[in-house]
C-alpha cells in the first residue's frame, strides 16, 4: 500500500487502516478493551514475538489509540492505556467479530457479554441519524467538497 498516498488521500477507511489495519494491532486494542494494559499481559494473550509487539505498541501510542504510562520506576516499566481515540475503536471490533461469529464461526467461539448484566450482546452497526442497520442502507460514495 502507498502509504503516503492513502494517508492524506480522500479515503477515510484507507487512513483508518494505515493505523488499524493489521491484525496485531487489532488484537492488542481487543485485549485492551478488555483490561490488558502490560506488556506481558498482551504477550501472553496473544503470543506475539516481543520485537513485534513493541512495534505494535509504539505505533498505537504514536497514533494517539494507546497512552503510555510509567507505573515503576524502579525497574522502569510502562503500562498502555486505551485513549478516547481508541475507546472510539472498540464498537469496530466488536463488529468484526460479530461478522466473524456469523460468517466464520464453525466450533468453540468466545461471546460478547454486557460486564454489568451479563446479558449476551449483538453488535449491529447503525446509521446515528436514522437508526437504521447499515447492512440494509444502500449506499453511495460522496466525493470530497460535497457532503
Amino acid at each position: 500500500m502507498d502509504t503516503d498516498k492513502y494517508s492524506a488521500g480522500p479515503c477515510p477507511v484507507a487512513r483508518a487502516l494505515l493505523r488499524v489495519g493489521d491484525a496485531w494491532s487489532m488484537m492488542i486494542l481487543r485485549d485492551a478493551g478488555f483490561g490488558a494494559t502490560r506488556f506481558d499481559q498482551f504477550r501472553a494473550s496473544l503470543g506475539i514475538a516481543p520485537n513485534i509487539l513493541t512495534r505494535r505498541l509504539n505505533a498505537l501510542t504514536e497514533d494517539g489509540l494507546l497512552e503510555k504510562r510509567r507505573y515503576s520506576l524502579r525497574p522502569p516499566r510502562d503500562e498502555y492505556v486505551l485513549t478516547e481515540k481508541g475507546r472510539d475503536f472498540l464498537p469496530i471490533l466488536l463488529a468484526i467479530g460479530a461478522w466473524g461469529r456469523k460468517y466464520h464461526g464453525e466450533g468453540d467461539m468466545s461471546s460478547i457479554a454486557d460486564a454489568e448484566t451479563d446479558a449476551m450482546i449483538e453488535p449491529v452497526v447503525i446509521d446515528g441519524v436514522s437508526g437504521r442497520p447499515l447492512a440494509t442502507i444502500k449506499t453511495r460514495l460522496v466525493p470530497p467538497g460535497r457532503a
